[in-house]
């Protein structure tokens, strides 16, 4: 065996080994500080912040895991984020009108003609009446609402001694220059029409009246509220009215003519049908359906 210098086989093997493996390393490192300098898995670009908290790549998530913290299933918007929004929320009759015959009987112009200031309402053959349904519907639409940001009023919640009037109603959403307006009912049909349906302005152009540039808006308020109602509730489509589209246009209704911001009416049910009934009285499913309003109102005021 020679005794020079040149080192045993098995230690020039060991020996190019290391090295091929230290130019890998840091090969691999200079690459992955390129990466993530430029932003790479979702993280931070060179000088932003720190990544969100909760996994890699900065991608939060909820802690039952199906969305990121601060958002509401189903919705685009994060909680709070529809701060400055307004919406008039128009709880149908008043629960008093029936004390006040002759004040609701007031003929008011609407303009295409005249109707009365306001009527009593309908009511479930068990007595539940219309009117202590729409304000139960609507505070819980409110709490939903302002839980999102939205500045939230009522035409009237129980504290009127009748009404307000139709136009009275309209004009406060237009005092109140809302981004969307909903007056909230439900209807006394025969037994076995069942199903909700959206009411939207037609054109009018008559006297006080002119719903021209609430339209097309207001027509899509009332797409995305039926479809929200509908995911939300289970409830059909009226079977009734709409022809299965769960929407239909009236001109005859003064809270429609006389607004100028984009405003729908929602039948949630019928409240002579046995079916409907029994949901309309339950305080579970009014939960839903404020939740199905809701939903509706802020995809319109978010897309």
């Amino acid at each position: 065996m020679s005794n020079g210098s040149t080192s045993p086989p098995h230690r020039r093997l060991r020996g190019a080994l290391l090295a091929v493996l230290t130019a890998v390393v840091v090969a691999g490192l200079g690459g992955w500080l390129v990466w993530r300098a430029s932003g790479g898995d979702g993280g931070p670009a060179h000088g932003a912040g720190p990544p969100a908290a909760g996994g890699p790549g900065g991608t939060a998530r909820a802690p039952d895991g199906k969305g990121s913290p601060g958002r509401d299933p189903g919705k685009g918007a994060p909680r709070g984020s529809l701060k400055g929004k307004v919406v008039v929320i128009d709880p149908g009759h008043n629960p008093h009108n029936r004390d006040h015959g002759r004040e609701i009987a007031r003929q008011v112009d609407i303009g295409n003609g005249h109707k009365e200031c306001d009527t009593t309402g309908t009511s479930t053959d068990d007595g539940y009446a219309e009117a202590s349904f729409t304000l139960d519907v609507a505070r819980r639409v409110r709490t939903l609402l302002q839980h999102e940001g939205v500045k939230v009023v009522f035409t009237q919640d129980g504290d009127h001694r009748y009404g307000p009037c139709v136009d009275e109603r309209a004009a406060l959403g237009n005092k109140e220059h809302a981004d969307a307006a909903l007056s909230v009912h439900a209807d006394g049909s025969a037994p076995g029409n069942r199903g909700f349906h959206v009411i939207l302005p037609a054109r009018v152009t008559a006297g006080p009246a002119d719903t021209a540039s609430i339209v097309a808006p207001s027509r899509r308020l009332g797409e995305r509220l039926a479809g929200r109602f509908l995911a939300v509730t289970g409830s059909p489509p009226s079977n009734y009215i709409g022809h299965g589209t769960g929407l239909d246009v009236r001109s005859d209704l003064g809270g429609l003519n006389l607004s100028t911001v984009p405003k729908v009416f929602i039948e949630c049910g019928n409240m002579r049908d046995p079916k409907d009934a029994a949901e309309l009285t339950d305080a579970h499913w009014r939960q839903k359906a404020a939740r199905g309003i809701t939903e509706g109102i802020t995809d319109f005021l978010t897309h």
